[in-house]
């Protein structure tokens, strides 16, 4: 992150974080709260490292990090993931329709896991059984939905179900599903992984045996939308390390941890900060499960099926096949 992206990060904060001194001692400054918190969520350095490199005792460390994170919550993500407007929706629109022939994608959508701690209660929930089977290791998780653009900033997130919920479920029950259900995406797909159904405003690959070349042509162009969001997810888990790890953070707290982060990330992408190419890309151990009702909509089959002949028969097909 650049001084100017920080120091802007500062400028917004500042009304929020700013501590009075007492009789006692001398507020700790807005910058070093900032930079302890940023370096916590890069890094994702335990505390006691943390503490070490800042000065300052484990529990104030701590408590910094949650403290600048609610306020990001607060102050920037309101500023800085937003639904696209009328207008931005077009350009987003125009921009995935430039890189897969296929019309009104209003965004493409993912869902990743963040390791957590075993939890005291309702333990089984958080299980993520495919993890698990894959690592021979008991793994748990909490799990992040979001919708990106085409230069795969985040427009919609849902944060924190237990990571034993599929994908379709968890979709079912996000705001997102909600502004479809009272009409708000009409006109707009949105783009997943064979892990969603499809749906009259969700567009998916056709996952049934012995494909046509029509629709073999056709998934090929809802991955190249779908790549938008994985890469957008492995960017963010790559510049917050904290992601990739189990935390000493609380379940509690963590989504307001995740949803900092996500502020952070669309910062970064929209002020163009670059990844720095030394770093190995983060790759995603997210699977997809089909599921059971994989096709919730008579009217977006024969949709998908038109798209798909039009791709192929106005040559926006891919040629992998041919």
């Amino acid at each position: 992150m650049s001084r100017a992206t920080f120091d802007m990060i500062c400028n917004e904060l500042d009304p929020v974080v700013t501590k009075k001194d007492t009789m006692l001692r001398l507020a700790i400054p807005v910058r070093q709260r900032v930079a302890v918190c940023i370096w916590r969520l890069a890094t994702g350095e335990p505390l006691r490292l943390v503490s070490k490199r800042f000065g300052l005792g484990i529990s104030t460390c701590h408590k910094l990090v949650l403290e600048v994170c609610s306020a990001i919550k607060r102050v920037l993500m309101p500023k800085f993931i937003q639904w696209p407007d009328e207008d931005k929706l077009k350009e987003i629109k125009n921009d995935f329709e430039s890189i897969s022939g296929i019309p009104n994608v209003g965004g493409s959508i993912y869902t990743t896991h963040v390791p957590i701690i075993a939890p005291k209660i309702n333990v089984a929930a958080y299980l993520n059984k495919r993890l698990t089977e894959r690592k021979k290791n008991t793994s748990y998780s909490i799990t992040v939905q979001g919708v990106v653009d085409r230069k795969g900033v985040f427009t919609d997130l849902c944060i924190g179900w237990p990571g034993s919920m599929p994908d379709d479920k968890i979709l079912e029950e996000s705001a997102l599903s909600q502004r479809a259900n009272r009409g708000f995406l009409k006109d707009v797909w949105i783009v997943g992984n064979s892990g969603y159904p499809l749906m009259d405003w969700v567009l998916v690959p056709y996952t049934h045996q012995n494909l046509t070349w029509t629709q073999h042509a056709f998934n090929e162009k809802v991955e190249e939308i779908q790549k938008v969001a994985k890469e957008a997810f492995s960017r963010l888990k790559e510049r917050w390390s904290c992601l990739q790890k189990r935390t000493e953070v609380k379940l509690q707290e963590l989504p307001v941890v995740i949803g900092a982060c996500c502020v952070l990330h669309n910062i970064c992408e929209m002020r163009n900060e670059k990844m720095d190419p030394q770093e190995p890309k983060y790759d995603l151990l997210d699977d997809e499960m089909i599921p059971e009702n994989s096709m919730r909509s008579v009217t977006a089959m024969r949709t998908r099926d038109h798209i798909a002949h039009h791709l192929l028969h106005h040559n926006f097909a891919g040629t992998s096949l041919l």
